[in-house]
């Protein structure tokens, strides 16, 4: 399948101040690596980027990232935002090799109904949201699927419920829950009550009838 063309422009100033220029011309400041070759520091058009990432596998798109005339095969390793805006400010492209797996992050879809667990009035919460998987650049899933039919109050879906796709493999242990059923806190019980509170102890009762007694003896002695 033909792959997308991204164009990167090399030789860009580093710095602060020439990175925010570049962004507001529409360029987003980039380093490209990978396989043994040295780090290139690039910049590309934002919005060509954006439509080349437009599609199922999002940041999972391979395609090509022409250099100084020449291509190369990547994908996008890491996206980086302002902590305050959430805009991206710089993104790391990875140069892969068709032919030797990498090891990537591919989101987890809830699929199914969990009417077992609505049914006695549990919430469901997801755990995990993407698992790392090792694939083909050319194999990887664009989501996982997690069954929310087979979850109960008494299993959880963990990651050796997720079906993986011929030729992908994941280190992740196989017991580490994906989705997970939680009571709602309205329900929660509330602390009970210690037993006894608010009732005479046998301790007051003892000093009570101590007191009626000595009361009852003043009395005979005035008589």
């Amino acid at each position: 399948m033909e792959q997308t063309v991204v164009t990167a422009t090399t030789n860009r100033a580093l710095g602060t101040r020439p990175s925010r220029r570049l962004r507001r011309e529409g360029q987003l400041p980039g380093v490209l690596y990978g396989l043994g070759k040295d780090p290139v520091n690039v910049h590309v058009d934002y919005v060509e980027l954006r439509e080349a990432l437009k599609t199922e596998a999002g940041l999972n798109t391979v395609f090509n990232l022409a250099v100084d005339g020449k291509q190369d095969l990547v994908l996008v390793k890491e996206v980086q935002r302002d902590p305050v805006r959430r805009e991206v400010i710089h993104v790391d492209f990875l140069r892969i090799d068709a032919a030797q797996a990498i090891t990537v992050e591919v989101p987890i879809r809830l699929v199914g109904e969990a009417e077992e667990v609505l049914a006695v009035g549990l919430h469901v919460e997801q755990a995990l949201f993407a698992l790392a998987v090792e694939c083909s650049p050319t194999n990887i899933p664009d989501s996982l699927d997690a069954d929310l039919s087979i979850l109960s109050p008494d299993r959880n879906i963990t990651v050796s419920d997720i079906s993986l796709p011929a030729g992908v493999t994941t280190d992740v242990d196989a017991d580490d829950p994906v989705v997970y059923t939680v009571v709602p806190r309205a329900e929660v019980e509330e602390e009970p009550e210690v037993e006894g509170e608010g009732e005479v102890g046998e301790g007051e009762e003892t000093a009570e009838a101590a007191d009626e007694d000595a009361g009852g003896g003043d009395a005979s002695a005035e008589g």
